[in-house]
């Protein structure tokens, strides 16, 4: 689990990155987790846009992510969830 202060370390880390996966209509499938689960073991830090026509609440597709990926969630701020998963090849984030 995250500390509130490493938490803060990776919301700053994240701000300037750019959502690279985008729930729509469909909400979340299989096949979106699994692509998640390799992005983050490649970056560690990354965003998930949730788009306006998504039909499952945004705290659902935060849930449905992380049980998937087993990754920690940094924060859902608007549409945008911030996610976290310590890789294990490529290691680039220090935490506090």
């Amino acid at each position: 689990m995250l500390k509130g202060k490493q938490k803060r370390y990776l919301r700053s880390q994240a701000h300037h990155l750019n959502p690279i996966f985008q729930v729509g209509k469909g909400g979340v499938n299989e096949n979106m987790v699994k692509q998640i689960g390799e992005a983050l073991e490649a970056r560690e830090l990354l965003k998930v846009s949730i788009l306006q026509n998504c039909d499952v609440d945004k705290n659902t597709v935060a849930s449905e992510i992380v049980k998937g990926t087993r990754a920690e969630l940094v924060q859902i701020i608007g549409n945008m969830i911030v996610l976290y998963k310590e890789s294990k090849e490529n290691k680039q984030i220090k935490l506090p």
